[in-house]
């Protein structure tokens, strides 16, 4: 049975679909609604580039740990980053 397509040009299309919602998203919702959505899209589309460009599903076990690990070092220092930044006073 034939292949239909290379997976990197699937995941690549699927990028662009979800890059064209993040755009229609961003005229159609706003506030927290609009901000949700656009993290969400931002999270999949993040997903989706460690999993295949970056090959982790060809890895062990221990890689996918220490690069879900990273990630998420990375999310707690910008949760770090947005307290300092809404505790600051305003001048």
């Amino acid at each position: 049975m034939p292949r239909l397509a290379n997976p990197l040009v699937m995941i690549w299309v699927a990028l662009l679909a979800l890059l064209g919602v993040t755009v229609a998203a961003s005229f159609v919702l706003s506030g927290f609604a609009g901000l949700a959505v656009s993290l969400s899209i931002a999270v999949a589309k993040s997903a989706m580039i460690y999993w295949r460009y970056m090959h982790l599903n060809e890895e062990t076990g221990l890689n996918r740990i220490a690069a879900l690990a990273a990630a998420l070092w990375l999310l707690i220092l910008l949760g770090f980053l947005g307290v300092d930044y809404w505790t600051r006073p305003l001048l």
